[in-house]
């Protein structure tokens, strides 16, 4: 009896959950450790913690794991999600930034983690407003 193949997502690549948090919990300590990322940093909440949980989990989504984020936050998309945040075009290349360089700092392998940070540098970049 042939077993049905199950497709290799780009989560299942990256490792899964485990790493998708660790890239976050690095992209927000960054935000925190890192005076570069200071315009970035003030547009959050004192408290990152919602913060992490939610881009984790729009990551995991994102890069094909579950899908819970959408679940819990129906109708809502990235672009929705930011609309009433004023970004303009450097503080949202300190967000490329920041998240290239949290990838880079994952065991994710170079070559798919440079095409994931160029992917979410360009959904970074259309959410900034041009000031």
């Amino acid at each position: 009896m042939e077993q049905a193949r199950q497709a290799t997502t780009p989560y299942d690549l990256v490792g899964g959950m485990p790493v998708v948090e660790k890239i976050v919990n690095r992209f927000y300590d960054l935000l925190e450790e890192n005076p570069v990322y200071a315009e970035l940093r003030a547009l959050h909440a004192p408290d990152l913690a919602p913060m992490r949980s939610s881009l984790s989990g729009f990551l995991a989504a994102w890069l094909g794991g579950p899908r819970d984020w959408f679940s819990d936050n129906p109708g809502k998309c990235m672009m929705s999600a930011h609309r009433d945040i004023k970004m303009n075009a450097e503080v949202g290349q300190q967000w490329v930034n920041a998240m290239a360089s949290a990838i880079a700092d994952s065991p994710v392998e170079p070559e798919l983690g440079g095409k994931m940070a160029d992917a979410l540098g360009d959904l970074a970049r259309s959410m900034a407003t041009r000031n």
